[in-house]
């Protein structure tokens, strides 16, 4: 089956159209008809009124293809006009004309009007036909004309990923009903789905397709289901297959066919299947912008919706281009984002997407709709690696291991974690991965290369024994950074107090030596308004780093009490560790 929409402007007859071709009423989710050669096409009748556009995207965003109706007493009229820009911008490239009310007025004029307006757009070449709903004139050939457009749609994957989008919903009683078009994956009875944007599970308890019970329906179709307990259900939400979509609040857009990203209105709505969703908007480039959406929904990247300011009635098509977009925290982060999406195409490969993250668990992949690259860097089964970042993290590995060694020759090795931390790996089991010869990793520490062997003592020289060399003392330390660890295991950033610090040993030329060699991170000693007291704030190494990350994800800009609140730290711990990033320029001070 395939689904058609109907657009064009109030009263051109889109509805009786759909009656004479089905025998149907429009509002009906079963008006369907079999065409000649035996395809079967089911219709959304999109409603032409100027304050129903939101109705006719929700019904045109999932549809396969449009049946565009101009009257020929009328003409080309505004809603046709505003119709076709909407078509335009979600990318519609089938669709047939038919002109209708031919009965009423020569349809010559009005086709020479729909054919100058179809120009330049991806319509310009569909078939066009005169038809009379009220003679039946030309109903035939308008059948054919759908029929020969059937047979040149794409054929969607059956294995794909469900997404049903809502667009009319009743409940009676414990069961919910819902109807909407299937663009592409199988839903069967039986199946569980989750109702967002509350991601709530719902389980599928009877599927009607072409006025038929059915066990299972593939995409495209247009679908009657019946819910068990499924609660509130209104058009607008989406039926998603679990963990097969990324359910997002914040995206990164490419604008197409409408204004300049820098001249939208900063608060819009975005029409996607059948939602429509507030946004915020933040221009990025001259056609790329970030949107923060009012309520989750599950997306991937590639997909297409339409941007409207019901005020202005301008629109703007949108692509979506990241649904993790990166924390725009520096002030000339914006204009690099936009650097780097302009080189991006509008639906961004598994390549693409890994080259920006660098590492990928396989289902973070999947989620965004992407499969991994032929050249990723396979990993423990779970994760895969872009292979120049991979190669880049094992060099910083080798120098890392390698100044530590310089620093502090009798220490031991790095600790995993504080690798982990150093390279921005999101697992420790990924530092195992990374190792290789001459690295190597033992007792939870990486070493680098073993030194060169020394050159043969002179006779009257005795060598160090074996023995003695294994028997060399850690330095003194060691011990008082291990303990630290153990402080800081469950409190990341609860910095020990100076009596803590004392007992630990970490004072004076302990506490510095252990700073030399990497072992801790410290922090003040100045008396700044970030210290206690003048206290040193000692935490692990690559505590900053990893508190950079926790207040990247906290809604920007944010104070340092609520910095603290993030980090669960004590106020004075925070706005040090935030003077610190400022000082490495990773954040950005505002002053109120």
């Amino acid at each position: 089956m395939h689904v058609v929409t109907t657009a064009g402007h109030g009263g051109h007859g889109k509805s009786a159209l759909v009656r004479a071709l089905t025998g149907k009423e429009p509002e009906e989710p079963g008006a369907w008809t079999e065409l000649p050669s035996g395809r079967r096409v089911a219709f959304v009748d999109a409603p032409g009124d100027e304050h129903a556009v939101p109705s006719m995207l929700a019904g045109a965003a999932p549809a396969s293809a449009v049946l565009l109706a101009v009257a020929a007493d009328e003409g080309w009229m505004p809603q046709t006009r505003e119709h076709l820009e909407a078509l335009g911008a979600l990318g519609a490239r089938f669709g047939v004309i038919a002109v209708t009310k031919a009965d009423a007025a020569d349809p010559k004029l009005a086709l020479r009007q729909v054919r100058e307006r179809l120009a330049g757009t991806a319509l310009r070449g569909a078939e066009a036909v005169a038809v009379s709903t009220v003679t039946g004139a030309g109903t035939r050939e308008l059948a054919a004309a759908l029929d020969r457009l059937a047979a040149r749609l794409p054929v969607p994957d059956p294995a794909a990923p469900v997404r049903l989008w809502i667009d009319h919903a009743f409940t009676a009683g414990r069961q919910t009903v819902v109807t909407g078009t299937l663009a592409a994956g199988t839903i069967a009875v039986g199946d569980e789905l989750l109702l967002m944007p509350a991601g709530e599970r719902v389980r599928v308890r009877t599927i009607g397709c072409a006025g038929e019970p059915c066990q299972s329906v593939g995409g495209v179709s247009r679908i009657v289901l019946t819910l068990r307990e499924a609660g509130r259900v209104d058009g607008g939400m989406a039926l998603v297959a679990a963990g097969a979509w990324t359910h997002t609040t914040c995206i990164d857009v490419r604008t197409r066919f409408g204004e300049a990203s820098g001249r939208l209105a900063r608060r819009m709505t975005l029409h996607i299947g059948s939602a429509a969703v507030p946004v915020r908007l933040r221009p990025l480039g001259p056609d790329t912008a970030r949107l923060t959406l009012n309520t989750r929904v599950a997306l991937h990247l590639g997909d297409t919706g339409i941007l409207r300011d019901p005020a202005r009635r301008s629109i703007a098509g949108v692509s979506v281009l990241d649904v993790r977009p990166p924390t725009l925290v520096r002030r000339d982060a914006g204009p690099a984002r936009a650097r780097e999406l302009a080189s991006w195409p509008d639906r961004p490969d598994g390549t693409i997407v890994l080259r920006r993250h660098g590492v990928l668990r396989l289902s973070e992949l999947s989620v965004m709709g992407c499969a991994p690259p032929p050249d990723a860097v396979a990993l423990n089964g779970e994760w895969v690696a872009d292979p120049a970042h991979w190669d880049s993290l094992f060099e910083r590995l080798t120098e890392e291991t390698s100044r530590h060694a310089a620093e502090s020759p009798h220490a031991p090795g790095i600790p995993l974690e504080t690798v982990r931390l150093r390279l921005g790996l999101p697992a420790r089991r990924l530092v195992t991965a990374l190792v290789r010869p001459p690295l190597r990793v033992d007792a939870g520490r990486v070493y680098g290369p073993a030194p060169a062997a020394a050159p043969a003592p002179q006779p009257d020289v005795q060598p160090m024994p074996p023995a003695a060399i294994a028997a060399a003392p850690p330095p003194p330390w060691a011990d008082a950074v291990e303990r630290l660890r153990a402080d800081l295991a469950d409190a990341p950033f609860s910095a020990p107090a100076a009596d803590r610090l004392a007992e630990l040993g970490l004072t004076g030329g302990n506490l510095a030596d252990a700073e030399r060699a990497g072992a801790v991170l410290r922090i003040g000693g100045d008396g700044g308004a970030g210290d206690r007291d003048g206290t040193d704030i000692v935490l692990l190494p690559g505590a900053d780093r990893e508190a950079l990350r926790i207040l990247s994800a906290l809604p920007q800009p944010f104070t340092p009490g609520q910095a603290g609140s993030a980090l669960s730290t004590s106020r004075h711990v925070a706005v040090a560790l935030l003077r610190h990033l400022d000082r490495l320029g990773l954040t950005e001070r505002r002053r109120s």
